[in-house]
């Protein structure tokens, strides 16, 4: 990966739901997939820096690389999607969205097969064994209802204080009994014919 972005490991989770409120649905099984690189922040410690344009030129490859391996561990066309990261205490939250523009997303989108919706995401400081929830939703319309989710995961051993975790996220269906309303897959898709 990108000299700018050194990664010190990646971490992988996996998610499956078969059933919720007891029951099951047409849909069947959700899985969702985090896949997230722990990466060195070239920022951490330097104060103030206004130009952060090479951790956003960085990410892209990041991007791709995540993608490509949340859509293998997915093993079918993911559905929903959402992004994430977390800075270590010697960076500021700036540096963790530098590395998730849309350089970083359009990476992931094209990693995973493709996309038209704005890519859901959460930053946040932390420290080493961090939880943090990444928002899904529908890939190629914000808009659908059965879409709105989330993944918690949990990271024992990052950020470091000079690190930054880049997480992408994907799901192959939306919540498990959806039945809120709003705007459907199908509506979504007629839509854009």
């Amino acid at each position: 990966m990108n000299q700018q972005l050194v990664v010190r490991k990646t971490f992988s989770f996996v998610e499956e739901t078969r059933s919720a409120a007891g029951r099951g649905d047409e849909g069947g099984t959700l899985k969702k997939v985090a896949v997230c690189a722990v990466v060195r922040n070239p920022h951490a410690g330097r104060g103030y820096v206004s130009d952060l344009g090479d951790i956003v030129e960085a990410s892209f490859e990041i991007g791709t690389t995540l993608g490509a391996e949340a859509l293998r561990l997915l093993g079918e066309p993911p559905q929903s999607y959402g992004k994430a990261g977390l800075v270590g205490t010697n960076g500021e939250q700036e540096h963790v969205n530098a590395a998730l523009t849309s350089v970083f997303g359009n990476a992931f989108r094209d990693a995973i097969g493709g996309g038209k919706a704005w890519i859901t995401s959460v930053t946040k400081p932390a420290v080493a064994g961090a939880f943090i929830d990444i928002p899904l939703a529908y890939k190629d319309e914000i808009w659908v209802r059965s879409h709105y989710d989330a993944m918690t995961i949990h990271l024992p051993d990052a950020p470091h204080p000079d690190e930054m975790v880049v997480i992408a996220a994907v799901a192959n269906r939306g919540r498990i009994n959806a039945r809120v309303g709003g705007l459907t897959m199908t509506e979504a898709a007629e839509g854009d014919s």
